[in-house]
């Protein structure tokens, strides 16, 4: 049986000493493929240099993350766009977003940067990888102006209730990632997602380093944990993990194309 880990930040640091170990784990469990977000203009090459490291296995994105979005951030994008010419290697346009959760201090800026990459989802067909926190009305709002020309995407680490999830899905050609949160004891997700949410509307993801599932929460996360998500969902969904894997393999494939 595999799976996919659609987010995962194995360029960072946390990973530099062991990566090829990480990555052996990940495929040992099951995970056969990985995808890779951008945050900043250092880490697109970053990513890319890691990605090239495992060939067919690890895939790049490339975007200025809302946490990163800073007064520069029309001149940071200018050189993004520069690495989105023919034959690059990227298969999304991502991590990019809104976050109010730490500061507004910028609020603006992530609006007009947010929006400039969805204007290139649409331009280069690649789909979004959204990061959204504290911010879902702001990000409906622009998305709605695009709805009928975006190629779809990803709503990353969705952790909301029922009528957040509604309102997400009503963009036709998106899903929901969902990661360790599930897991948690204290989460709403196991009882949101099946009322609400078809399986075929989600993909699996990590994002580690961060946000490891039980049992292994307070570790680092690695994607080798995926099979921890997929292992929840299935009990959520009430289905066995084969279908899990093939329904969340058949959405990447329509979402992402590989």
């Amino acid at each position: 049986m595999n799976f996919i880990d659609t987010h995962t930040h194995l360029d960072g640091e946390e990973f530099a000493a062991d990566l090829h170990e990480v990555v052996d784990r990940a495929r040992e469990a099951g995970v056969s493929k990985v995808f890779v977000p951008a945050i900043d203009l250092k880490s697109v090459d970053t990513v890319v240099e890691t990605c090239n490291q495992f060939p067919g296995y690890a895939y790049p994105m490339i975007g200025l993350h809302p946490e990163d979005v800073r007064a520069d951030w029309s001149s940071v994008l200018d050189e993004m766009y520069k690495r989105l010419k023919p034959g690059h290697p990227f298969i999304a346009v991502g991590e990019v977003g809104i976050d109010y959760y730490w500061s507004r201090e910028f609020e603006k800026e992530q609006l007009m940067a947010f929006e400039r990459q969805v204007q290139w989802s649409i331009e280069t067909r690649l789909p979004l990888m959204i990061h959204c926190r504290k911010g879902q009305n702001e990000m409906v709002s622009m998305l709605r102006h695009y709805a009928d020309e975006l190629p779809g995407g990803v709503f990353h680490c969705f952790t909301g209730n029922e009528h957040e999830a509604e309102e997400l899905l009503q963009f036709e050609r998106f899903v929901l990632g969902i990661g360790g949160v599930l897991t948690f004891k204290k989460s709403h997700l196991p009882e949101v997602l099946p009322s609400v949410v078809p399986l075929n509307r989600i993909v699996l993801e990590t994002d580690s380093p961060y946000m490891a599932p039980v049992p292994m929460r307070g570790k680092r996360n690695e994607s080798a944990y995926v099979a921890y998500i997929l292992q929840k969902l299935a009990e959520c969904y009430g289905v066995d993990l084969q279908c899990v894997a093939d329904t969340t393999n058949a959405t990447v494939k329509r979402i992402f194309g590989i």
